[in-house]
């Protein structure tokens, strides 16, 4: 049963939305642009709260978070639905699953549907088990969290109470509202930062850039710890001139944002692009750290060097990593342990 309504204003007859940047107009028996939340005539529903379509406790560095509780588990949960409909999606399964059920239900049919999907896991019991499986944090991901943003705000109330980090995983299309409520109870957060063309935004995920730039800024300004993915799509955002546009953007918010990039895989209905190459990832790695960014990883190849943290003073290997193999070698107290440089993240 949903505890809070936080997120919508009533317009006449109609509900908008204020969740995420696309700010919906929703009619009665509709749903928003990401299928879950839903104007049942009285107010607007969040037709997923407490039923998680997916939940495991993955690696932090699966998120991918480098400079959070390294070599942690974190307890991981989300929901159908997405506010995006990227053409290159890994979790299209769950993420588009509202898209694709709306092509065969509507109204009340669709909407008892969807409260059904998934089991029933309520905010109290997700901070119990993640605390009895002795995770330092809990993370919202695989799809979007912020279109299931009041399970998620409840979670994460509880879970500060209980001395536990939260993580948001997102795409980075969050309305102002969702971040100034957001802001008091997320710790950390990893934004896809998928391009800096609009064109892309529009056509490949059917989003806008400038919102995703925005809210960078947001949350590193209010005290979020930020993390950055790219997703190299071959031909794509590819070019030297994107990467370096999206550098030189990453550095105006701060050189010390861990920038992480990794390779595509086909999926969904990108099924005709090769995979990435790993040199386009070591391309794309080198010219961000030419740009003056401190710390930039690689993901999903085999690169341990690029995967592991050195200081930027004196060189140290801090952290090594090998996919999720991590050994804590020359940190301490968030310090080099060789020339005492303080090393930016939550340790």
């Amino acid at each position: 049963m949903q505890k809070r309504k936080l997120l919508y204003k009533k317009e006449n007859s109609k509900i908008r939305c204020l969740a995420c940047s696309h700010h919906c107009l929703i009619g009665q028996g509709q749903t928003g642009i990401c299928g879950i939340r839903y104007n049942n005539g009285e107010t607007l529903e969040l037709l997923t709260y407490a039923r998680p379509a997916s939940v495991a406790i993955d690696p932090v560095e699966k998120k991918p978070l480098f400079h959070f509780l390294p070599g942690s588990q974190i307890f991981s949960f989300g929901t159908v639905g997405c506010n995006l409909s990227c053409l290159f999606c890994q979790n299209w399964e769950i993420s588009q699953y509202p898209k694709i059920l709306k092509q065969k239900l509507s109204g009340g049919s669709y909407a008892s549907h969807i409260r059904e999907i998934g089991e029933e896991l309520e905010p109290e019991e997700i901070v119990k088990e993640a605390i009895k499986q002795g995770c330092p944090a809990i993370a919202a991901t695989y799809t979007e969290p912020t279109v299931f943003f009041e399970y998620a705000y409840d979670v994460f109330k509880l879970a500060k109470k209980k001395g536990l980090k939260t993580v948001f995983v997102s795409n980075g299309y969050q309305s102002k509202e969702s971040i100034e409520l957001i802001k008091d109870v997320l710790d950390a957060i990893n934004i896809d930062l998928k391009s800096m063309s609009n064109e892309f935004y529009s056509k490949i995920c059917g989003a806008k850039l400038e919102p995703v730039l925005e809210n960078i800024k947001r949350f590193y300004e209010k005290g979020v710890w930020v993390e950055l993915t790219t997703l190299l799509i071959p031909g794509k955002n590819t070019s030297e001139a994107e990467l370096t546009k999206a550098a030189k953007f990453v550095k105006s918010v701060s050189p010390e944002i861990p920038w992480h990039f990794s390779a595509f895989y086909p999926n969904y209905k990108m099924l005709d692009l090769p995979p990435t190459p790993i040199s386009t990832v070591q391309k794309a790695w080198k010219l961000a750290k030419k740009e003056g960014m401190r710390f930039v990883y690689v993901g999903n190849v085999n690169d341990p060097e690029k995967e592991s943290t050195y200081c930027p003073q004196c060189g140290q290997l801090l952290i090594k990593r090998n996919y999720y193999d991590v050994e804590l070698v020359g940190l301490k107290n968030g310090k080099c342990s060789s020339c005492g440089e303080k090393i930016p993240g939550v340790w």
